[in-house]
């Protein structure tokens, strides 16, 4: 018979068979994964106080649009939803207005640039509907007249590159034609003098149209000097 240690030794400690292991196992995987998954799942209803959240499928299709016009105007910066444990995005009521009046200044034509500076000024609500105020809209021309103006300051700057750039090409283009001539094996005293006539006559084209080069002053062909006026 068993003493009283070696039997309170098996109670406690009760041999587990490779069944059981098994078993035990297959429970403790199934847990866990359970669990990961409603981790990573979104989150689309919150408390009875709280409102509804909505994935971007569900947002995009109230908005009657795609989900990648949503990320889009996401990653521009104009929206910001929240998002869930399992990093999923997330939108409330409020982002979905914010959509809503995206894509109604978009169907009106409005740029990106000038939605961002819009959404930045609350509507005041007026009869019929919600308007800017004055001051919003001095506001709102302001900054986009100061875009436009960096603009041109950039526009100027560049076509003043690209006529040193064009002048320079211009410098450069004889050049690379005399030396693939010369590569080529053409004479290099030919060469040469078609360089110093192209030269010649574009100095000769310079000046004023219409006029007549000046004659030189000394002796006529006949040897007699000239007579003056």
């Amino acid at each position: 018979m068993k003493s009283r240690s070696q039997f309170a030794s098996g109670f406690f400690s009760p041999v587990v068979s490779p069944c059981n292991a098994c078993l035990l196992n297959v429970y403790v995987n199934v847990h866990v994964a359970v669990q990961c998954r409603l981790t990573a799942l979104p989150v689309t209803t919150m408390s009875k106080d709280s409102p509804a959240l909505l994935t971007v499928r569900d947002a995009a299709e109230r908005l009657g649009v795609t989900p990648r016009t949503l990320k889009y105007y996401e990653e521009r910066g104009l929206v910001s939803p929240t998002r869930s444990e399992g990093r999923y995005r997330i939108y409330d009521e409020e982002d979905l207005k914010r959509f809503a009046r995206i894509l109604r200044l978009r169907s009106l034509g409005f740029s990106l640039h000038s939605i961002t500076e819009m959404l930045k000024r609350p509507l005041e609500p007026v009869e019929g509907g919600h308007r800017f105020s004055m001051e919003s809209l001095q506001q709102i021309r302001d900054a986009i007249a100061q875009q436009v103006e960096a603009l041109d300051a950039r526009i100027e700057a560049v076509r003043r590159e690209l006529k040193e750039a064009q002048a320079l090409r211009a410098e450069l283009a004889p050049d690379l034609d005399y030396l693939e001539r010369r590569l080529a094996g053409e004479n290099a005293d030919q060469l040469l003098e078609r360089r110093r006539h192209a030269q010649a006559k574009a100095a000769g084209a310079i000046g004023k149209p219409g006029t007549a080069p000046a004659k030189r002053k000394g002796k006529s062909r006949t040897g007699t000097p000239p007579r003056s006026s």
